[in-house]
């Protein structure tokens, strides 16, 4: 499946300030990911640090918060990982599954997930 990138509205907890980015869409990325600063400007606090095994196998520990993602009219808190200065937006799986959209991958477009209940 190739990348596209989405528009994603993302707020702090509190909603007073909000900053649109253009996300790449990555099913492989447990959370949606976004530079720190933009998420400390933002007001999301950290809460935890997780450790992550990035694309070319090195692990890193990262902190991670909850901030408010919208994408279109679906909005959903979620959450994030402070990346690194400079790291492209990722919208992960996480975020994805919370908005209730899966992947076209052919389209390369999201689409309202077939969710299930048991």
């Amino acid at each position: 499946m190739g990348t596209f990138n989405v528009p994603l509205r993302i707020s702090g907890m509190s909603g007073a300030s909000s900053r649109d980015v253009e996300a790449t869409v990555d099913t492989g990325s447990a959370y949606t990911t976004l530079p720190a600063s933009l998420l400390r400007e933002l007001g999301v606090e950290p809460f935890d640090l997780r450790r992550f095994i990035l694309a070319d196998g090195h692990v890193v520990e990262t902190e991670i918060g909850e901030a408010r993602a919208t994408l279109g009219d679906r909005s959903v808190t979620t959450v994030v990982a402070f990346g690194e200065e400079g790291s492209p937006p990722l919208l992960g799986a996480y975020t994805l599954e919370g908005l209730g959209l899966a992947v076209d991958p052919v389209l390369q477009r999201l689409v309202p997930a077939r969710l299930i209940m048991y």
